[in-house]
């Protein structure tokens, strides 16, 4: 090396790296040579994201040489990625072309690794935008309903979740920001899920196991809802909306706002929703003279309010925040009445009786602690930061006084640790920890009070290898349950059918005082893997196959439950204990883990006029837990009307009774399809359809209950600059397969509808819009719902409203 080489070597050494950094410039256009404004410019492996201007131009400054993985989104296109080679001696340009995707394509916020509906190995969607606003009602799961493979539990509109291929409460995780709603909803189906639709930003779904991202209770999906509590910059922006609706005398506010200087961000947020008991159609079997007469569903009102305040600190390498929500909500709970009193008419010797309704009042504060830090080091990019605490109560109100309490104090942690890129490898590791004290006091609490805790360490890890994105991942768990008064009464469980059983029963109830009383502790350790690859084997098109391990600690009120559960009208058993002959003790079987061994098949186009998404799974779980009949019946304390088929007029009373259900474990199998077909007929006009189809059974024989059936449907679009109008036609099957408890639950169609104009005021952008849903009248039952025979889908409905974004 001679000296001129010598000095240049000393000098390039001594220079920071900016000074040596190369550059890529770009620009981004459209099918026909237009630019495209707006666009986002991701660089793989790092924090650094531009936009383009109004020419569709970018620059992304300050890089080292070597390989660089760039990811270029725009609303409406196809995502693109590029690989590009930095020398030393030159900066790079170069020209993207985005090609049109009449499906909507929208990243995932709370996962570590890159999601999306088009690009990942794992099936995902997105409601988003105008999407999310026509279709957000007062519960999630009824928010959802219309994403292929979800549906809704539909507890009469007051507290309906989210049935993911058929799976649903403790399977399913709900989220908010990536960190546990921490409710009861997972508990009971009359449980409502404390997260608001009309303020989130947009609310992500993962079909299948996402174990490996928020631990063993996902192990058949995860909601997230996605809003701006903790804002990460301080553009100053927001949206307001005012609604009424005719079905149930519903009306609704909400505004979210977000404002700030160039260090700190501001957010606010608030909603108010009250609605009466809502209308359905005549059913079936009334005469034909009074079809045209309307019905309610008795206490189905709602009566909800919130505010959330956030502030951030904004600097050069990220944000640190923090968010308080105030969440209040009164609703009816259908079917749970108590307490008869009757009234009787002297002059016509004729005696009624008034049922005492049962709500519940729910109120939970969430505290939210968001952060990011980029790194971008040689060894570290990103650090991400949740933190939350959760402080949850609902009561549920009899004769005007407290009836039953539950409460769940929650604490959680997560940090994302991201690596800088590594020969080509992008992902990073994941810490997560959550303890959960779950209360529940009164006549009706099932579940003793309990401890659950959690402590998971996971990793995450894709690459492009050409055409072929391989994404790798895998966690492992600690789970602890700790109940020190696990109750074991003795109870008087009979069979409805025993010779001259009254009087048995009667000698049996004076010598039943008798309660055992168990401290318990059990220790699991989940460990889930997962795999997947994307091939993109021709321009346009793709090929995504996922496979996936997961296993799952079952949850406090699957293990420890015993006593009435109204919401369900059935008396719970946990896994716990067993029978015999009526007789309950604690089982001698082994606790085992729930496990998932899941493959999910994609075929996809991407771009163009017509783009689809095809999705195929099988999912085999074993030792999967459920509840069987055991045939016996036991007291409940009150009486109750949920319309099921366990009433029976005979010589004794039973109505104040309820059937025993014990958890048990079996083998079973779930397998399915989703399908998504969008074809953008011209710039104004598209037309999307949609079916799924899930199957679950008994790996020896035999169907679980409350399965979504077979649907498909259509909905047809236009949109102008001001103008957008849409048609939703969907198709329920009758749903025959069934368990031993159920009973058919017949097909319908319905049929909704919404028209929207968007104006100026006062240099806002205002949009008015009127929705119809169910316009046929059409009487709807949900098969998945525990109260589908006296709470059917509303009737026909139309809701006005205003909605203005600043």
């Amino acid at each position: 090396m001679n000296n001129i080489s010598r000095v240049a070597v000393v000098i390039a050494a001594l220079l920071p790296a900016s000074v040596l950094a190369q550059s890529i410039k770009g620009v981004v256009l459209n099918n026909q040579g237009k630019a495209v404004a707006n666009a986002t410019v991701d660089l793989e492996g790092s924090d650094q994201k531009v936009t383009t201007n109004d020419k569709g131009e970018f620059e992304i400054s300050g890089l080292n040489n070597g390989l660089k993985e760039l990811h270029i989104s725009a609303p409406g296109y196809a995502h693109l990625h590029r690989d590009i080679t930095l020398a030393n001696d030159q900066d790079h340009t170069t020209t993207f072309n985005l090609k049109r995707s009449p499906i909507e394509v929208i990243d995932i916020e709370a996962t570590p690794i890159h999601m999306s509906a088009m690009e990942s190995a794992s099936p995902v969607s997105v409601l988003s935008g105008e999407q999310l606003r026509r279709q957000q009602a007062s519960t999630l799961g009824d928010s959802l309903e219309k994403l292929p493979g979800v549906n809704t539990n539909f507890h009469a509109k007051v507290a309906s979740t989210p049935v993911i291929r058929g799976l649903s409460g403790p399977r399913v995780l709900i989220t908010q920001n990536g960190l546990d709603v921490s409710d009861v909803s997972r508990v009971g189906p009359d449980h409502s899920v404390a997260s608001e639709a009309s303020t989130a930003q947009q609310i992500e779904v993962l079909r299948g196991p996402a174990t490996l991202f928020y631990g063993s209770g996902a192990i058949g999906g995860v909601v997230n809802v996605v809003d701006s509590r903790v804002p990460t910059d301080s553009t100053t922006r927001g949206e307001w909306n005012l609604e009424h609706n005719s079905v149930d005398e519903q009306k609704i506010a909400s505004f979210n706002a977000t404002t700030g200087t160039e260090s700190f961000a501001f957010y606010a947020d608030a909603f108010w929703r009250e609605s009466d008991d809502y209308e359905v159609p005549v059913a079936a079997d009334i005469d034909d003279t009074e079809r045209s007469s309307k019905y309610v569903v008795e206490n189905s009102n709602e009566d909800s309010d919130g505010f959330t305040v956030g502030t951030s600190y904004l600097f050069e390498q990220g944000y640190v925040g923090v968010a308080v929500e105030q969440f209040n909500r009164q609703y009816g709970i259908p079917g749970h009445t108590h307490g008869e009193e009757e009234h009787e008419e002297h002059d016509h010797e004729e005696v009624h009786s008034e049922e005492e309704a049962v709500f519940a009042d729910l109120e939970q504060t969430k505290i939210q602690l968001l952060g990011e830090y980029n790194i971008d080091s040689e060894w570290l990019s990103k650090i991400n930061l949740r933190a939350g605490h959760t402080d949850y109560e609902h009561a549920e109100i009899e004769h005007g006084s407290v009836g039953t309490t539950f409460k769940n104090e929650t604490n959680e942690l997560r940090v994302d640790i991201l690596h800088s890129q590594f020969d080509e490898w992008n992902g990073g590791v994941s810490f997560h920890y959550k303890k959960s004290d779950v209360e529940a006091q009164g006549s009706e609490a099932f579940t003793p009070p309990s401890v659950t805790e959690s402590i998971a360490f996971a990793i995450m890890e894709e690459k492009h290898f050409g055409d072929f994105l391989v994404q790798l991942g895998g966690r492992v768990e600690r789970v602890t349950i700790d109940a020190s008064n696990v109750l074991l009464p003795e109870i008087d469980a009979h069979a409805h059918d025993e010779e001259g059983d009254e009087h048995n029963h009667d000698h049996e109830h004076e010598e039943s005082n008798y309660t055992r009383v168990f401290d318990v502790a059990q220790e699991f350790t989940p460990v889930s893997l997962s795999t997947g690859v994307v091939w993109d084997f021709t321009p346009g098109y793709n090929l995504g196959l996922s496979v996936s391990r997961s296993e799952r600690a079952p949850s406090a009120s699957e293990l420890l439950s015993f006593g009435p559960h109204i919401g369900t009208a059935t008396y719970e058993v946990g896994a716990l204990f067993d029978t015999h002959d009526g007789h309950f003790e604690l089982s001698q079987e082994a606790l085992d883990l729930e496990t998932a061994n899941n493959i999910d098949l994609t075929f996809r186009k991407t771009e163009g006029d017509v783009g689809f998404i095809f999705n195929a799974f099988y999912n085999q779980v074993d030792n999967y837990y459920y509840q069987i009949n055991t045939g016996f019946y036991a007291e409940s304390g009150h009486d109750h009307d949920h319309g099921d088929e366990h009433n029976h007029e005979d010589e004794h009373d039973h109505s104040s009774e309820l059937p025993v259900y014990l958890f048990k474990t079996d083998d079973v199998v779930l397998h399915g399809f989703e399908a998504q077909v969008a074809w953008q007929l011209t710039d104004e006009f598209k037309v999307d359809l949609f079916s799924d189809y899930v199957r679950t059974r008994l790996k020896d024989g035999g169907d679980l209950p409350r399965t979504p059936p077979l649907r498909f449907g259509t909905e047809f679009s236009y949109q102008t600059e001001n103008l957008t109008a849409n048609i939703h036609v969907t198709r329920y099957q009758e749903q025959d397969r069934i368990a031993q408890e159920e009973t058919t639950t017949d097909g319908y169609t319905l049929v909704d509808a919404s028209i929207s104009y968007d104006l100026s005021v006062l240099n806002q952008d205002v949009s008015l819009y009127l929705k119809g849903t169910n316009l046929t009248d059409t009487e709807a039952r949900v098969h998945s719902s525990f109260l589908k025979d006296i709470a059917p889908r509303p009737g026909r409905s139309f809701a006005l409203g205003v909605r203005g974004y600043f």
